[in-house]
């Protein structure tokens, strides 16, 4: 199996006013394709810096981080934001939708930032393909303000999905539902994971997704700590 993701003595350091903040602390990590993984800690451990490492939206201090071949480690933001757009897609726990534009047009957004166009009715019918994988295929013309709490997760999780990305990234994505509902979410990732091929990696402090990953990793105090959780 060939890694997906592969950090070696990945540092992270914040200025804060004078003080410096260290974050992460030398951490390796490799992710396979296919993966189903999470990375679990207290709040302040470096788990959401080492997403947004991870998912190209920050640079590492120092160290290693090949994405799907690449090396990204010394890439300039405009590279970072174009291997973004090709590869990875975000599932946040506020789910980011767009007030304005209905569930069709949210989750075709990331293609619309995408340069070199794609044909409206492809578009469209991969958008009305997704929206049915994730059970909304009714409610393609409603506002964000007309869908519950799930079904706005939903529609975060077509719209990561949209651009065919080689890893979904999810930060807390069951931190606003309640338990029948996340444990919805949960099943629908999983099935999305095991019948697409989709690598995700997530970051929580949720049971219920722990318990369903392959692997569970746990990071404390900016280090990765053995005798990780494998399923």
């Amino acid at each position: 199996m060939a890694h997906l993701i592969e950090l070696s003595g990945i540092k992270k350091s914040y200025q804060l006013g004078k003080t410096e903040v260290v974050a992460l602390r030398g951490v390796d990590l490799s992710i396979d394709v296919g993966e189903f993984t999470v990375v679990t800690g207290p709040s302040g451990s470096g788990k959401t810096t080492l997403l947004n490492i991870i998912g190209c939206l920050d640079r590492a201090s120092s160290g290693t981080y090949v994405l799907d071949g690449i090396d990204v480690s010394n890439r300039d933001f405009d590279d970072l934001a174009e291997v973004r757009n090709q590869k990875i897609g975000f599932i946040f726990q506020n789910f980011n939708l767009i007030p304005v534009l209905d569930v069709a047009e949210n989750i075709e957004f990331p293609c619309a930032v995408r340069t070199g166009g794609e044909d409206a009715k492809v578009l469209r019918a991969r958008v009305e393909k997704l929206a049915e994988a994730v059970g909304l295929r009714e409610y393609l013309h409603h506002k964000p303000d007309e869908l519950s709490g799930g079904q706005r997760q939903r529609v975060a999780i077509a719209r990561a999905l949209i651009t065919t990305p080689r890893l979904v990234l999810a930060d807390e994505p069951t931190a606003n539902l309640d338990s029948k509902t996340s444990d919805q979410i949960i099943d629908l990732m999983l099935e999305l994971n095991q019948n697409q091929g989709v690598t995700f990696l997530f970051s929580t402090h949720d049971p219920r997704v722990v318990k369903h990953a392959r692997r569970a990793l746990q990071i404390l105090d900016g280090q990765m700590v053995d005798g990780a959780l494998a399923h």
